[in-house]
């Protein structure tokens, strides 16, 4: 039997939660594990929060937000950009592999983008 990575994926509200969205209205298929987590920016998900999903048993965590240089809080993408290096050697600290982490910027109207993002996310880990 083939499980299905537990994803969490920490959406911005203004771009990537409605590309996720419209991924769902328009009836697009992806992995049904992910779990979506509304935030107001992606450069509001400290990297304590990637930690304890992932101690809580997520499989991968995925931060998606605003196209660069596009954030509707001038530069929360940039912040989540600076932190995700962090965030990459606190799991290398830990004993996670850095591949249970990504991060994606695409804009609401790009649900095909949060498609291709949250299905690479999971057969990645599949090889893990």
């Amino acid at each position: 039997m083939d499980l299905e990575p537990k994803i969490i994926a920490f959406c911005c509200n203004w771009c990537s939660y409605a590309a996720a969205d419209l991924a769902g209205t328009a009836r697009m298929q992806y992995p049904v594990s992910v779990r979506i987590i509304r935030m107001m920016c992606s450069g509001m998900v400290h990297p304590e929060l990637v930690v304890e999903a992932l101690k809580m048993g997520a499989d991968a965590v995925m931060i998606l937000g605003c196209r660069l240089g596009e954030c509707h809080y001038q530069d929360g993408n940039h912040k989540a950009l600076a932190r995700s290096g962090m965030i990459i050697e606190l799991l290398d600290d830990l004993g996670y592999e850095r591949e249970r982490f990504s991060l994606h910027w695409l804009s609401s109207a790009e649900p095909l983008v949060f498609v291709n993002a949250v299905t690479e996310t999971a057969e990645r880990i599949r090889r893990l």
